[in-house]
């Protein structure tokens, strides 16, 4: 497994429009939890969810897009586990992580 410059960059650029879509699931209100955090959202969703990806060895013949749906697939994925966990560990402490209804 090796990981290259093109692959971070296009976590970076998925991450831009993972996380804020990612956070729309999540909260269901357009603004999810605000650009700075559904950008951090994004970026550890993509990185994680592309390094699984990778890992795993995950194809889905997707990869011949430029900022390839593979990407952004692996990164939607993973930054709805990271936001998962995030809200089980916040509920753990007794954190609502989630806006009102």
């Amino acid at each position: 497994m090796t990981i290259d410059i093109y692959d971070i960059i296009a976590w970076i650029i998925a991450a831009l429009l993972i996380g804020p879509l990612a956070a729309m699931i999540v909260t269901r209100k357009k603004a999810g939890f605000g650009r700075i955090k559904n950008f951090g959202i994004g970026l550890v969703g993509a990185i994680f969810g592309g390094l699984l990806f990778k890992i795993f060895n995950l194809n889905f013949g997707l990869a011949h897009i430029s900022i390839n749906a593979q990407d952004l697939l692996a990164g939607l994925l993973g930054a709805l586990v990271f936001v998962f966990i995030l809200y089980l560990v916040n509920k753990r402490r007794g954190k609502n992580t989630l806006p009102p209804q």
